[in-house]
């Protein structure tokens, strides 16, 4: 199993991953905007990452470089969801997703286009 990344990490991680490697108050900025959190609690944040190693840390400037990228975890997280909630089962998952949502014809053309290549 990968590095696991809480919530909070995963909204530190998602900036590196939109941004490319930027210090460690531009993404304090950019919480600050988008949630409100204070300086403190975003390097708190970022200073977690990097001891899970999911980012390092470059100077001068203390500039912040993603060390896992964004696929890696969707993957991860994805596969804990099919464990914990879907007894493992994937076709299980994407029989609920297809249940709940009014797909438009769009996506239901690119789901398609998936499985076709699955198979």
């Amino acid at each position: 199993m990968g590095i696991k990344l809480f919530d909070s990490e995963l909204k530190v991680m998602d900036v590196l991953w939109n941004e490319g490697d930027t210090t460690a108050k531009y993404i304090s900025d950019v919480m600050k905007q988008q949630i409100g959190w204070n300086m403190n609690t975003t390097y708190t944040i970022i200073k977690r990452c990097i001891a899970k190693g999911a980012i390092e840390r470059r100077e001068p400037n203390f500039i912040c470089h993603a060390l896992i990228p964004k696929e890696q975890v969707q993957e991860q997280e994805t596969t804990e969801l099919i464990n914990k909630v879907f007894d493992g089962s994937a076709d299980k998952l994407f029989a609920n997703l297809l249940g709940r949502k009014n797909l438009s014809t769009d996506q239901i053309e690119k789901l398609k286009k998936i499985v076709d290549n699955l198979e």
